[in-house]
């Protein structure tokens, strides 16, 4: 009987530290492809660009510490232009470079650390980004926990220790995450370089963000065509800040002054069809409400 018990026990401890991990955080295992490697776990557009033989994601030697470390540059590609280096932790959209899926990950963390070394060429910054999702039955949509989305500034020449803390906007844990390292940002210039070793998350966290507030606000339809409508009349504020977010947490939507007396709806209908978060931003913090653009 006392087998029977601990075995279900320390079956669940596996199965937790295994979920607790990045995969290849110190990129020391590489699959050698026909002419170039690839990092263990992680998607590039090595595969994309191959044909031209001229890859953004290599290989670097030694770690920091360990064999190795993720070097990230951004080339000009023959017939393509001026790639990016981006490496994604799951699987990566090789038209649009957004993240599809993540790994199975049930921790709240506090923070994403790690060494790295960085320049930037141009004016278009580089960035780490990281989202922490679950799978929501009830909504039958994947729902934000933990989000952070880090642009690179100034330069880093030699190694250097990071830290780029998560912003909570849900109390329950994830079961999914997405890490995104991108040498530069929307317009990219040749020669952008991001160097990146040793990621690790640290710390806990519970609860939601210091800046998440309960009201009683609703919007619908949910899911919508068009229109979204809101009810925002328990708000002390009489004018407040909208933002629509993806599910990659990419703002796709922002209004500014938005008056809850003047107007109940907003115009959803240019968003592509999908998953979408509303931020309402006040003076006593922000709520966010889930929806979905049919």
């Amino acid at each position: 009987m006392k087998n029977s018990i601990l075995f279900p026990i320390a079956l669940m401890f596996i199965v937790a530290i295994s979920n607790a991990q990045i995969p290849n955080a110190g990129f020391e295992t590489w699959t050698f492809m026909t002419g170039y490697n690839n990092p263990d776990s992680w998607s590039t557009l090595n595969d994309m660009t191959s044909p031209t033989s001229t890859y953004t994601c290599m290989k670097g030697t030694p770690g920091n510490p360990g064999t190795s470390y993720l070097k990230l540059v951004s080339k000009n590609i023959t017939g393509m232009g001026v790639m990016p280096g981006i490496a994604t932790s799951g699987t990566l959209d090789q038209s649009t470079f957004a993240p599809l899926t993540g790994f199975a990950y049930n921790i709240r963390p506090a923070s994403l650390i790690g060494t790295w070394q960085h320049m930037i060429s141009g004016t278009s910054q580089g960035f780490i980004d990281v989202q922490l999702t679950r799978w929501d039955n009830g909504m039958q949509m994947r729902m934000p926990v933990a989000s952070a989305h880090y642009v690179l500034s100034g330069m880093a020449m030699s190694w250097t220790s990071f830290t780029i803390p998560l912003t909570y906007v849900d109390g329950n844990y994830p079961d999914s995450c997405m890490i995104t390292l991108s040498s530069s940002g929307s317009a990219p210039t040749a020669n952008d370089y991001l160097y990146v070793d040793n990621l690790a998350f640290t710390g806990s966290v519970t609860g939601i963000a210091e800046n998440q507030i309960n009201a009683n606000i609703s919007i619908y339809p949910n899911p919508t065509l068009d229109n979204l409508l809101l009810d925002l009349s328990s708000l002390k504020d009489k004018t407040v800040s909208l933002q629509v977010l993806d599910i990659s947490s990419r703002l796709v939507l922002s209004i500014n002054n938005f008056n809850i007396e003047a107007n109940k709806s907003i115009d959803v209908s240019t968003l592509p069809k999908g998953n979408y978060i509303l931020n309402v931003l006040t003076s006593e913090g922000m709520i966010n409400r889930n929806f979905i653009r049919q």
